[in-house]
């Protein structure tokens, strides 16, 4: 359907079919008769890059990607710096002692690529030295990657059974922390939200974060908020988890453990919660620690250099036409939630679901090549086909047109009761 080496359809279908049947699932145990599910494998493809396709005013947001993120030339092949975040794209340009694309590419051609992937991240920022599928099946965190899990839901605390009542969708009442950026995390709560779950997107003033992009992720969702550097600000995140189902978080391992966050004691506070965690590169491995993003785990497990064409040495990498990685998180996040609340329901306890990147992207790879060339696919569907796929919505920001939800259920049909807002609009308190 895009010109891209990968199932992507196939994947994001795969993986909204598995989050439609637990709510479907959910649903029932709410005292909801069954229902029929159905979806597009070609809406779902789309739906992996949904803020392309957002207009604000009728015009497109400006590009989130940073003048200076993208593919640089080493001695030795490629590396993918990421600079979309002010910190990072300062580390790098540290390392390479340029403040200029230009002058950034020419110092980056006098390293070899692993040499300043590791330099990049030890300065704080993040970069991916371009691989091989082959080159990258062979490094020691690939292997890693490959023994863990698609999808971790571990009980991880004792807790009575909550039964959810009768309510008129699935996910209604159900009250979900939404502490992620950029796109995988948000699209879990998104989701979430889309079903009837009372979304809180809790962020921070001195935080980057992903700008226009958050219009898109932030359908459907409250935003506050909440500087966990202040006691006031631990205080207030520590209130609000103990009233909710559901904290999902995307921070670095142990980033809020040290702030008394960690899923234990998140269960220890409040009994019955489910903990969603995403990280780049899984819980175990030389890398577990390191910064990661779509793009980077693209770069480094040999992703960005298939998509670019395997036609020589030296030719340049490129990303895929949509954030498969990414979206396809979102979705197993949100999955796991929803299946997670179904077993705290019947069986009770607290629940912890995990997730990662680069095992996502490998599972990604893992569908197999499409059957035909898929460099002549079609660049978009037809602005038809596309069209049937939209909905408008009036918000803060003007009216906006954007993705409806790809999930069809006969008798719950998914939709967003909230329109975004600019970050913080909201108090940092349940409705």
């Amino acid at each position: 359907m895009l010109p891209t080496p990968y199932r992507i359809g196939t994947a994001g279908a795969a993986s909204l079919a598995a989050l439609g049947l637990a709510v479907e699932e959910l649903w029932t145990l709410r005292g909801g008769s069954r229902q029929a599910l159905a979806l597009d494998v070609r809406a779902a493809a789309v739906s992996l890059r949904s803020a392309r396709y957002l207009r604000i005013r009728g015009k497109p947001p400006p590009s989130p990607w940073d003048p200076l993120s993208g593919f640089y030339p080493v001695s030795d092949g490629w590396i993918s710096i990421h600079c979309n975040f002010p910190n990072h794209r300062d580390a790098a340009m540290g390392v390479l002692r340029s403040e200029a694309r230009e002058a950034a590419e020419q110092a980056s051609r006098g390293w070899r690529g692993e040499a300043l992937e590791d330099a990049i991240h030890a300065a704080g920022g993040c970069a991916g030295f371009v691989r091989t599928h082959d080159e990258w099946r062979l490094h020691p965190h690939a292997e890693a990657v490959a023994l863990q899990p698609l999808i971790e839901i571990e009980k991880i605390g004792e807790a009575p059974p909550e039964p959810l009542s009768a309510a008129a969708r699935p996910l209604q009442g159900v009250r979900v922390l939404d502490l992620t950026r950029v796109l995988a995390g948000p699209t879990c709560a998104k989701c979430l939200a889309e079903h009837g779950a009372d979304v809180l997107k809790i962020s921070a003033g001195h935080l980057p974060d992903s700008g226009p992009m958050e219009i898109d992720t932030g359908i459907g969702k409250l935003s506050a908020r909440v500087d966990l550097r202040e006691p006031q600000g631990v205080a207030t995140l520590l209130a609000l988890a103990r009233r909710a189902d559901v904290f999902s978080q995307s921070y670095r391992p142990d980033a809020l453990a040290r702030r008394g966050f960690s899923p234990e004691a998140l269960a220890t506070l409040r009994p019955g919660i489910v903990c969603v965690s995403l990280s780049a590169w899984g819980g175990s491995g030389p890398w577990r620690e390191r910064r990661g993003f779509d793009s980077i785990v693209q770069a480094v497990s040999g992703m960005a250099h298939a998509t670019g064409g395997e036609a020589g040495d030296g030719a340049k990498p490129k990303l895929m036409p949509v954030s498969a990685i990414d979206y396809v998180s979102g979705y197993l996040m949100a999955f796991g939630a929803t299946l997670a609340l179904s077993r705290r329901a019947h069986e009770g306890g607290s629940w912890l679901v995990r997730v990662a990147l680069a095992r996502v992207g490998k599972w990604i790879v893992d569908r197999g090549d499409p059957p035909r060339a898929w460099a002549d696919a079609a660049e978009d569907l037809p602005e038809a086909e596309l069209a049937a796929l939209y909905g408008d919505m009036a918000t803060p920001f003007g009216p906006i047109r954007h993705l409806r939800p790809v999930i069809r259920l006969s008798k719950t049909p998914p939709y967003w009761s909230r329109p975004p807002a600019p970050l913080g609009t909201h108090p940092p308190a349940w409705p």
